[in-house]
């Protein structure tokens, strides 16, 4: 699944008259990116969220024959639903014995897509999530086994879950990737009240970490850029050699 659906404020004015994911990135649009690369790592099949001049998206695809790949649309242009909202509208598409793979439009990196799927398999875990050393002051909490315990906004103090305890140097503080694998089983979470309508997915797997088992993949000797604001634009240029 491809989270296209954005408002992608943090890039105005490219997109008053855009949605963020046909922003373009070295001459092709990230969302086209994005593609290309789940199709070299294997991927048949994709969905794709829509929202922000969501018609865009619909019509590019079709100029492109849908890049030779059955792809869905999952549209949520009456309602933004957010990270986890959006997953779960979609689960009719990824629901099955097969985990599925979610990546942000506007995450680029050159890790080996395939190879991050193939380590959640052999990991027997509900959700992997990558991750990074980097720099933010919000972080996700892990043990030595890359197993996720809770979440920190080091600016405020505020921990999450709520009832977590934190210590300074008890846990690995990764930043969150944009770039994830779920199992299917996971849905049974999501049937609750409170995972209706819209809500962050971040959130939702700290709300579940204790019952049952959320790996970190730490991204180690790879390329990875968010280039959802400006800034990181022009470092997305030089990451494609131009």
């Amino acid at each position: 699944m491809i989270f296209a659906a954005g408002l992608g404020s943090r890039l105005r004015p490219l997109t008053d008259n855009m949605p963020k994911a046909l922003v373009s990135v070295a001459g092709k649009p990230m969302l086209e990116r994005v593609i290309l690369r789940l199709k070299e790592a294997g991927f048949n099949e994709i969905v794709i969220n829509i929202h922000h001049f969501g018609e865009q998206i619909i019509d590019f695809l079709q100029a492109h024959d849908h890049f030779g790949l059955k792809i869905h649309i999952s549209d949520e242009r009456d309602r933004l639903l957010d990270t986890g909202g959006g997953i779960k509208k979609a689960r009719p598409f990824l629901d099955g014995n097969e985990p599925f793979l979610v990546h942000n439009a506007d995450i680029l990196t050159d890790i080996d897509l395939s190879a991050f799927y193939q380590h959640h398999l052999e990991n027997h875990v509900e959700a992997t999530l990558l991750v990074s050393e980097r720099k933010t002051s919000r972080y996700l909490l892990f043990d030595d086994s890359y197993h996720l315990h809770g979440w920190i906004n080091k600016s405020t103090g505020e921990v999450k879950p709520e009832t977590f305890s934190y210590h300074e140097g008890d846990f690995k503080e990764l930043a969150f990737g944009g770039i994830h694998v779920i199992s299917p089983s996971l849905f049974r979470y999501m049937e609750t009240k409170e995972w209706d309508g819209k809500f962050s997915i971040i959130p939702f797997y700290l709300s579940v970490c204790r019952q049952t088992q959320i790996k970190g993949f730490p991204l180690q000797n790879f390329r990875w850029l968010d280039i959802g604001k400006p800034e990181t634009l022009k470092q997305a240029e030089e990451f494609y050699g131009r």
